[in-house]
């Protein structure tokens, strides 16, 4: 009988770089912080109490009064009564203060100070903890003091880990992980193309890929040829045998297809256009073998196959939050060659939000001049104040950076070599935060974004009290316009397509715009406007009319295509049949189980609207991969690990939806009720997008590790024809094909994809999860999640390495036993430890 490995037997390493941050100057390193937390679902409500402690060193002490310690907090801190002889106030959105009360008396060297707080909704893990701590001393207000990272110490009570009475997702551990883990077979994979072509047959053809390899293309494939030529010089050394060539082929195929022919002396690529050319480009790249990444090869051997293939979808998405953190224009780039090897075509860019706006606009200077810079600052006056822990330094934290409008072009043309398009997102009028500061800090009526004279109380999703356009302002209209044609000539001089820009629409929070003199003359001018519910659709027809001036679309989120009415006495949504017709795309992110809107999606597009599925359950990566106290990411939607989004069925997501967000298993008739997907509607996807927000995503190897290997689920949804699995019927059968699939989707990118992602484009920090464990016979049983990968072991209570034992079968000896998986570069996940 298995005997199981609990989490009192098992300690995380928090040394990880996931967990570092950027040393700035004035640093008072003799201060240390701790927080943990206390207890959810304090007093039977959805809030939290936990502690914050202030340690002062042998060297220091912390006066009685004159100072003051700003942080970020991602939860409402509720003016409920502190502990330890100071008050936590809060500024706006997730920014506080600490100060000290008449009481306080001081911190001598050595000595502590905890203070208690209650906070709305939930703490679970090492993200929720307050961050960006720094000192001001009253007396020398112009200059700051960083204070260290806090500690945040892990959870282990129930009352800590479990969210509410109604939460059954327990805690990942090592027994968890190897369980889920068995149901992953090793085996060798029978597909070398990823995505899974439409037809695929392998010969017993060889090809010998070397630097002599000539590469003819017919002249409407130039670029994609100079696209090829380019990636086999970095791959191949000079000098090799010549009498090979690859030809790509002009053939009557649809857009997006290919075919794609290995032989032994010849390669032949086929497509009608330069957009399936450049796909069956891609699969030869990822048919060759993972060695041949690795550095400069003399000789490829590339596997003999016969492929027809085409995507199941022409949208194929992903979304990248630049806004709330910045990736720099290197990083950005580094992104459109990984989409583009697994052929997504789509980059939904969000380019402003509260916290930050990253696109240079000329004709508007102050929107990246103030709008791009965070730091510290209470009056606002040229930069946004600190958010999401980005501290008070200005340069030198993920809260600061734009693109110019030279960048912007490059990485345009850059995405457009590769087939992608780029839509711009333009958060409005919600999330505009940044925007409406940085027109204030222009002081132009013209493009004024607020009524300085709106009374109206309100706090959004964020808890911003100031961060939505008064869309009663002629000026908000002017400056939709600016921006408008302002973006658009950024696309004419990259020579990049230009089809919509997506103007967002989404979490309005209520209360907005009750109490402004503008929207009150609007009203008596205009009297189809009845409440400030209808200015809604009286915006988003404004902004349709003008993107339609310049012969684009609008895209946007799920609420812009809503509209609220009166119906016995309570607000109801419902449809905006106004913007039926229009060639409005919609995202729709809310198919959260046990929210009642789980077949939204479905019923927007039986309705007659473009949609796009982007449902938080399966395509969120700023969600956590597991329940872990030291796994990064936001879980209000779930989590969201690799399996998610390979399990997606985007047709009938229904089928596979066996439990809510709390773990909760779902009664059989659960959706029986929900509005299925006619085949009207099935006209109506337009396809799939992922999507990255970013309040979690501070620097380019969280992005990457928040993002891989969750990304190759979505591109085998969004490209591959639908599996034999998500359509049969016998639910028996149905969950036995699902696990073969299962079984071969990691197989592959375990001993394929991930292998090559090592390397490529400069190589990718993807997540290696922990090994899973169990100790059964008085010996260690461990497997990985990724086949292909391997785990390494100590019995002396070090960190293991490359060189440590290898774990062949089960760990007889006695100790401290230390696991992680490594890749086959020599990079390890987490490692978990055991006594035996």
């Amino acid at each position: 009988m298995l005997k199981t490995v609990y989490l009192t037997l098992i300690s995380i390493c928090f040394t990880s770089p996931l967990f570092s941050q950027t040393i700035q100057k004035n640093q008072l390193m003799n201060l240390h912080l701790s927080w943990e937390i206390l207890e959810n679902n304090y007093k039977g409500i959805n809030q939290t109490r936990s502690a914050l402690t202030i340690r002062t060193s042998k060297q220091e002490s912390l006066p009685s009064k004159g100072w003051k310690i700003y942080f970020n907090f991602a939860r409402p801190i509720k003016e409920q009564p502190v502990t330890g002889g100071v008050s936590i106030k809060p500024i706006n959105g997730d920014f506080f203060l600490i100060e000290p009360l008449p009481d306080f008396k001081g911190l001598k060297p050595g000595a502590s100070l905890r203070t208690e707080f209650v906070s709305g909704d939930w703490l679970v893990n090492a993200t929720d903890a307050p961050a960006g701590f720094y000192l001001i001393r009253d007396n020398e207000p112009a200059k700051y003091y960083v204070l260290p990272s806090v500690e945040a110490i892990p959870s282990r009570q129930n009352k800590q880990i479990m969210r509410n009475a109604t939460d059954h997702v327990p805690f990942n551990t090592p027994a968890l992980t190897f369980e889920e883990n068995r149901k992953i077979k090793d085996l060798e994979p029978k597909v070398k193309i990823f995505p899974t072509p439409a037809h695929y047959e392998e010969t017993s053809a060889v090809f010998k890929l070397s630097s002599g390899t000539v590469v003819v293309a017919d002249p409407a494939f130039q670029s994609e040829s100079g696209h090829l030529q380019h990636f086999l010089k970095g791959l191949l050394n000079t000098g090799g045998k010549t009498g090979t060539s690859i030809h790509l082929n002009k053939k009557d195929l649809p857009e997006e297809a290919y075919e794609l022919s290995v032989k032994n002396n010849n390669i032949s690529i086929a497509a009608s256009s330069p957009a399936g050319i450049f796909y069956g480009i891609q699969s030869l790249k990822t048919l060759l073998p993972p060695a041949a990444f690795k550095g400069k090869q003399t000789e490829v051997l590339v596997p003999g196959v016969e492929v027809s293939d085409q995507a199941r979808f022409g949208y194929r998405a992903f979304m990248l939050d630049v806004a709330r953190n910045f990736q720099t224009k290197k990083q950005v780039l580094k992104l459109l060659d990984l989409m583009a090897l697994y052929k997504l075509n789509t980059l939904h860019f969000h380019l402003n939000d509260d916290e930050g706006w990253r696109l240079e606009i000329p004709a508007l200077p102050e929107l990246t001049t103030f709008g791009s810079k965070r730091g510290h600052t209470l009056d606002e006056k040229t930069h946004l104040q600190p958010s999401l822990g980005s501290g008070p330094a200005i340069q030198g934290s993920y809260g600061t950076g734009y693109y110019s409008k030279a960048d912007f072009v490059d990485i345009l043309k850059y995405a457009a070599e590769r087939h992608i398009q780029v839509i711009p997102e333009i958060e409005s009028p919600g999330h505009a935060r940044a925007a409406i500061k940085a027109m204030a800090a222009r002081n132009d009526p013209k493009y004024l974004l607020h009524d300085p004279q709106d009374q109206s109380e309100y706090r959004s999703v964020q808890y911003w009290n100031d961060n939505v356009m008064n869309v009663a302002l002629p000026s908000v209209y002017h400056f939709i316009e600016t921006l408008t044609r302002e973006i658009k000539s950024m696309y004419t001089e990259a020579g990049a397509p230009l089809k919509t820009i997506h103007y967002g629409g989404d979490e309005v929070p209520a209360g907005v715009w009750e109490k402004s003199p503008a929207v009150q003359a609007l009203m008596k001018q205009d009297t189809t406007i009845k409440t400030t519910d209808d200015l809604w659709g009286y915006y988003y027809k404004k902004v349709d009319q003008i993107l339609k001036a310049e012969g684009l679309y609008l895209s946007a989120w799920e609420e812009v295509a809503t509209r609220k009415v009166m119906k016995d006495g309570q607000k109801e949504t419902v449809f905006n049949e106004d913007m039926l017709g229009k060639n409005v795309h919609l995202d729709i992110w809310n198919n959260m189980t046990g929210w009642g809107q789980e077949d939204l999606a479905y019923k927007f597009a039986n309705k007659g609207f473009q949609v796009v599925l982007s449902g938080v359950s399966n395509m969120y990566f700023d969600m956590a991969y597991e329940k872990s106290f030291d796994e990064p990411g936001y879980y209000w939607g779930g989590y969201i690990d690799v399996e998610k989004p390979f399990s997606f069925i985007p047709y009938n997501y229904y089928k596979n939806t066996t439990s809510d967000r709390m773990g909760n298993v779902l009664p059989p008739d659960f959706f029986d009720s929900k509005e299925k997907l006619s085949e009207k509607g099935r006209k109506n996807i337009v396809g799939l997008q992922a999507a990255l927000f970013s309040e979690v995503s501070k620097g380019s190897e969280r992005m990457e590790y928040l993002i891989l290997p969750k990304l190759l689920g979505l591109a085998e949804r969004a490209w591959s024809k639908d599996p034999e699995w998500a359509q049969e019927q016998d639910p028996k059968k149905s969950e036995r094909l699902y696990q073969e699939a299962w079984s071969a989707f990691m197989n592959t990118i375990g001993k394929r994809e991930l292998p090559k992602l090592d390397y490529y484009a400069g190589g990718f920090k993807y997540r290696i999860p922990g090994p899973g464990a169990v100790l059964h016979g008085g010996a260690v049983e461990a497997n990985s999640q990724i086949p292909g990968f391997v785990i390494k072991y100590t019995t002396d209570g070090s960190q293991p390495n490359w060189k440590s034992k290898t774990y062949t079968g089960p760990v007889k000896e006695k100790g401290t036993i230390k696991m992680a998986v490594f890749n086959l570069a020599g990079r390890s996940g987490k490692t978990i430890t055991i006594h035996q």
